[in-house]
């Protein structure tokens, strides 16, 4: 199965100024298999050091000389001469993190030698160190569950795939390919992009190979709680783990969590699950001005899961219950259509400097509003609406469109594309006043199009 990051390492391996490059994102997500892919890919010699099998090189990389640390791990068992085809990978970089700040070095005098390091819990790593870390001289490629149009072309649906990649807006698409993309959709629902879940489906059609995979998973998660937690309560995390994947769209209120603990003590727990990359916070943004993170609420948020498959697993959903859900049941039986439009939204802004996700949240006695998502796009606001089913009111569009510079409004649901002027009337300020923007609707399908739907509109 190909993923799109590797696309990204075709074009970092030409760079003549190549940077040390370090792939950060959670637990299984297939951090090691890219490199291995990628090795095949260009005929590489891989030379792996799986840093937690060798904690004792922590003194070798103290010393911050390549030529000496490349001396000592040839010495390693299996390994073999780390020549001018080779690339050497350092896997779970976080088990000696001194190997961190001596990638600037390997960048200063070894640029030639191809350099990737990876680690599933990196960013504690990356919280919480001493060292000066190598700022100018490494490169990040964030990566997360596969995406709709992996998963795809993990099927084996090129043609599907192809299509979506090369869907123009305003371009008719025949009910069979709409119906058999909504098909596969709600298959995608259920297995998630998790890597391993995904290639089983793929060898087996079988959903309940799957739902041993993601069973797997989880406990392999849960079992992470102790490296990172310390001392704290590892039931009230594996609590707060089972809470996030239950609730993913509703603003948190730590009490709704625990009304036995402090709000502090709850925080925190999320911050760690979110610093292992198993959830994500979408943060409220008062929307007025790009980027949309310098005018965030920290305090205000609602989570998201790591995977739309894994999250389905936690909340104990079988595919014979899920697949006989309507959209409707679906979006109430754990807000599945957010939890998918928000992981390939994070997936869109992988590679971008603010990659934090936001929403917008107005409270109120008589006039509360809330948008699933708000992006920019083209360095405009855009307003993303998400609706499981056909149906559904606009009446938070409305007032923020009402009230905030953005050019149109993107909803997605189930039909077919299509863009509308919206002309109402909205309250504010205890008057009525009037508001016309276009609203683009797209199929829940398209969402990887969303920055090349969103041109083309704006350039019309």
């Amino acid at each position: 199965m190909e993923r799109q990051q590797l696309r990204f390492l075709d074009n970092w391996l030409r760079n003549k100024n190549r940077k040390p490059l370090i792939i950060r994102g959670a637990r299984q997500v297939g951090k090691s298999t890219l490199v291995d892919l990628f090795v095949q890919r260009h005929n590489l010699e891989l030379s792996l050091v799986n840093l937690e099998r060798y904690p004792d090189l922590s003194q070798v990389f103290s010393g911050n000389n390549p030529e000496l640390i490349l001396q000592q791990i040839e010495f390693l068992p299996n390994m073999k001469k780390i020549g001018k085809d080779s690339i050497l990978f350092l896997d779970e970089i976080q088990a000696v993190p001194e190997a961190i700040p001596a990638l600037r070095y390997f960048y200063e005098d070894m640029g030639e030698l191809p350099l990737v390091s990876a680690g599933s819990l990196l960013e504690f790593a990356l919280a919480d160190h001493t060292f000066s870390m190598p700022v100018g001289r490494i490169q990040y490629l964030h990566m997360g569950p596969m995406t709709f149009t992996e998963f795809l072309s993990a099927m084996d649906e090129d043609a599907l795939k192809n299509f979506i990649e090369q869907y123009e807006f305003g371009q008719e698409i025949g009910e069979i390919v709409h119906q058999r993309l909504l098909e596969l959709l709600r298959s995608y629902y259920y297995i998630g992009g998790m890597p391993e879940a995904v290639a089983v489906f793929a060898d087996s059609r079988s959903y309940r190979d799957v739902s041993e995979v993601h069973n797997a998973i989880i406990e392999t998660y849960r079992d992470d709680f102790p490296k990172y937690a310390g001392s704290r309560d590892l039931n009230r995390m594996l609590n707060v783990f089972n809470f996030a994947a239950r609730n993913v769209g509703i603003k948190v209120k730590y009490s709704n969590i625990s009304s036995q603990d402090q709000s502090a003590t709850i925080k925190k727990d999320i911050e760690l699950l979110a610093m292992a990359r198993v959830i994500n916070k979408v943060v409220h943004s008062h929307c007025t001005g790009l980027p949309l993170q310098a005018d965030q609420q920290e305090k205000i948020y609602k989570l998201l899961f790591l995977d739309i498959g894994l999250m389905n697993a936690v909340c104990g959903l079988d595919w014979l219950s899920f697949s006989r859900m309507d959209d409707l049941k679906l979006v109430n039986q754990g807000a599945v259509a957010e939890q998918f439009v928000g992981q390939h939204l994070q997936a869109m802004l992988a590679d971008k400097p603010n990659r934090e996700l936001n929403y917008w949240l107005r409270e109120g006695k008589a006039a509360s509003a809330e948008l699933d998502f708000v992006v920019g796009v083209s360095g405009n606001i855009i307003p993303v609406e998400v609706k499981s089913g056909a149906a559904g009111t606009l009446k938070s569009l409305h007032q923020f469109m009402g009230s905030k510079q953005a050019p149109l409004a993107v909803r997605f649901d189930i039909n077919q594309p299509s863009v509308q002027e919206v002309d109402t009337v909205i309250t504010k300020n205890k008057k009525r006043r009037p508001v016309q923007y276009p609203l683009v609707s797209l199929p829940l399908y398209l969402v990887e199009r969303l920055g090349a739907v969103v041109h083309a509109v704006l350039d019309q």
